[in-house]
C-alpha cells in the first residue's frame, strides 16, 4: 500500500509539466484498473444475489442491502446492484476530476465531486461556497473507496431512479449518460459532454 501511494504521489506532482496527453495517461493509469475491480467485485455481488433473490437463505443479507440501497422490492434491488458500464465512471471520472488534477482527488481523492453532508466524516471545504453556504466533499482513503462509493450514489439517489430502470435495458453508454442530468449543474449538456469524452477517449473499450 505503501508503494502504491508513493507512485501516486509522484504521478500527481508531475502532472502539472505534463501534456495533455501524459495527463490521460497518468490519469487512465491509476483509474481504469480500480474501476476494473470495482466493477467486478459490484457484478459478481449483483449476479449473486439474483441467482438467489428467492432463496430463503439469503433473506437477511436481501433485507440488508435493501435497506442500504434505499430498495422497497426486489426489483429495486437489481436495479441498484448491478453495475453500470465502465466507460461512464471512467469519462465521469475525468470529467470531474479534470484528469486527476483537481484539487478534490489531490487532497481527497475524490475523483467524482461526491458532496458530504455529514459533519463526522472525513471531508474538505470547497473552494467556493454557494452564497454563505460552505460547500463540504468527501476525503476518501483511497482510489477505490471513491470508485466504490461513487457507484454506490448512483445506485440509491432518488436523481438517478431513471438511470437504473434503464441501465437493466440496455448497456449502451452513449443512452444511459442521457438519465445523468441530474449529476451535474450542466443538466442535460452533462450527458451530451459524457457521451462525447467516451467516443473521443475509445472509452468504450473498458467494457468489452
Amino acid at each position: 500500500m505503501k508503494n502504491l501511494l508513493l507512485i501516486l504521489t509522484l504521478l500527481l506532482t508531475t502532472l502539472s509539466a505534463q501534456t495533455v496527453q501524459e495527463k490521460k495517461a497518468n490519469f487512465i493509469s491509476i483509474v481504469a484498473p480500480a474501476v476494473e475491480d470495482i466493477y467486478k467485485e459490484l457484478d459478481a455481488q449483483y449476479k449473486n444475489i439474483k441467482a438467489n433473490i428467492k432463496n430463503p437463505e439469503y433473506s437477511q443479507k436481501i433485507a440488508n442491502l435493501k435497506k442500504t440501497y434505499k430498495a422497497t422490492s426486489d426489483a429495486e434491488l437489481l436495479m441498484a446492484l448491478k453495475p453500470h458500464p465502465r466507460s461512464i465512471a471512467i469519462a465521469q471520472a475525468a470529467m470531474e476530476s479534470a484528469w486527476a488534477t483537481s484539487r478534490f482527488f489531490r487532497d481527497a481523492t475524490n475523483i467524482f465531486g461526491v458532496w458530504s453532508f455529514n459533519k463526522n466524516e472525513p471531508r474538505i471545504a470547497a473552494g467556493q461556497k454557494r452564497g454563505k453556504k460552505t460547500i463540504w466533499l468527501k476525503k476518501y482513503s483511497d482510489v477505490k473507496d471513491s470508485i466504490r462509493d461513487y457507484y454506490k450514489t448512483l445506485a440509491r439517489s432518488h436523481a438517478f431512479k431513471e438511470f437504473r430502470a434503464l441501465k437493466m435495458k440496455t448497456d449502451n453508454p452513449h443512452e444511459l449518460v442521457k438519465k445523468l442530468d441530474r449529476y451535474s449543474e450542466m443538466g442535460s449538456k452533462y450527458g451530451k459532454e459524457l457521451s462525447s469524452m467516451i467516443r473521443y477517449n475509445k472509452f468504450y473499450k473498458y467494457d468489452k
